[in-house]
């Protein structure tokens, strides 16, 4: 079977939202073993609407719609879906009274237009909205599936999770595909491929999936079975033949966090952390404290852009900037001793880079970035060139120095002492 998403709303097309709905629909139906072949997004128009879902009722077999299910004038996918079935809304109690619950608990006034949103269409099946008022409606035609969904992220996945996902595989009768992630970072795409291939080739000869996801910082290896879980012993073989040859690169499975292994680490040993950061602003010691339970071990950290306030807070001397300058192994090693010593931890990582867009010259490119980690047995620095995209640069500075930490805590590093 086939299945197709369409992404209804003018902020969509224009940039204005990131469409995150179609890619988690997507990943989803795909752990349930639904390959989605088209994706659509379009405008709030009647015209767009209907002929999408014509479309998509002439290729494919689940139809999963989301947006435009909101109380304004410009949501009118209920009135077009009602045109396409041939069918009118109407009120639809147990909605109502969920609505009208929703607003007293919150000692809000309900509207007509809220109440409104409890008219649906009578030829479908209610999906009642426990995170918000908008309801899905799930309609059959032809032996083929229509669901409608709100699109607000929260609300669209909790409802596919408390029951949707349930109802597909019951209508459908699919069986799961059983997949295992395990995420690398400091390894682009193409390295770890050519690395990889023999064993990719090993895989692929077994009869699995494998797919590379890439992201900035990092990658993910997936390797999925259309016979289920009766092959999750031999893809955790597989999986476990990377983490022994990449320990430098692979930091987990799943939905590992960095920021949570690096800190669960710091928890086992019962050591601290903090950070000295020039180039990130901030941004390793926020993707710390992202976890919770960071401050068991995440005791603080100095943000040091100006020179100034390299010397004063890290204690970096004047004579090593004037020499090296800022970006320079010599100054982040300063900058980490002082750190270790100055917010008494077991470990501080320090970063100064040059992300750009200007600033680089020829012996420092824009995307330079030099990283030191003072341990407890010493100090290790490294440098990296992450190119000349200023976001980009940014996020792989917060994804290395984390992974640089994780690595010196579990001793897979070269140091210098």
């Amino acid at each position: 079977m086939h299945a197709e998403i369409i992404s209804i709303g003018d902020e969509l097309l224009i940039g204005q939202t990131v469409n995150t709905n179609a890619s988690w629909l997507g990943s989803t139906l795909g752990l349930i073993g639904i390959p989605v072949k088209w994706g659509v997004t379009i405008a709030d128009g009647r015209i767009e609407i209907l002929e999408t879902i014509e479309n998509a009722f002439k290729r494919s077999d689940l139809i999963l719609v989301t947006g435009g299910l909101g109380p304004t004038k410009d949501d009118i996918t209920k009135q077009v879906l009602c045109e396409f079935f041939d069918t009118e809304l109407v009120m639809n109690e147990e909605a109502l009274e969920r609505i009208t619950s929703y607003f007293t608990a919150r000692g809000r006034e309900m509207l007509e237009v809220n109440r409104q949103q409890a008219a649906l269409p009578a030829s479908c099946t209610v999906i009642q909205n426990h995170h918000g008022t908008a309801c899905g409606m799930w309609f059959e035609k032809e032996g083929k599936v229509l669901i409608s969904l709100p699109g607000v992220p929260y609300e669209m996945k909790g409802m596919m999770q408390d029951s949707i996902l349930d109802l597909i595989q019951e209508k459908f009768n699919v069986k799961s595909v059983y997949h295992k992630t395990i995420l690398t970072t400091g390894i682009g795409e193409s390295y770890l491929a050519d690395q990889m291939k023999d064993w990719e080739n090993r895989i692929r000869a077994n009869g699995f999936g494998l797919a590379y996801l890439p992201s900035p910082g990092i990658v993910k290896l997936r390797i999925s079975s259309d016979r289920g879980e009766q092959d999750a012993l031999e893809i955790d073989r597989f999986l476990a033949e990377v983490e022994q040859s990449l320990p430098k690169h692979v930091f987990g499975y799943e939905n590992d966090n960095l920021s949570d292994v690096v800190g669960r680490l710091l928890l086992s040993k019962k050591h601290t952390v903090g950070t000295v950061e020039s180039c990130t602003g901030g941004g390793i010691g926020n993707y710390f404290i992202s976890i919770p339970g960071s401050s068991a071990y995440f005791q603080g950290g100095f943000v040091t852009y100006s020179n100034a306030l390299k010397m004063k807070l890290a204690g970096v001397s004047e004579q090593t900037l004037r020499n090296f300058g800022a970006v320079s192994e010599e100054t982040v090693i300063e900058m980490a001793l002082g750190g270790q010593k100055n917010l008494e931890v077991d470990y501080c990582i320090s970063v100064s880079g040059i992300a750009g867009p200007d600033g680089g010259s020829n012996e420092k490119p824009v995307g330079t970035v030099w990283i030191a980690v003072a341990h407890p047995d010493g100090i290790l620095a490294k440098k990296f060139n992450f190119g000349d995209n200023r976001e980009r640069t940014l996020q792989m500075t917060i994804f290395a120095a984390m992974n640089l930490l994780r690595c010196t805590i579990l001793k897979i590093v070269d140091e210098k002492k």
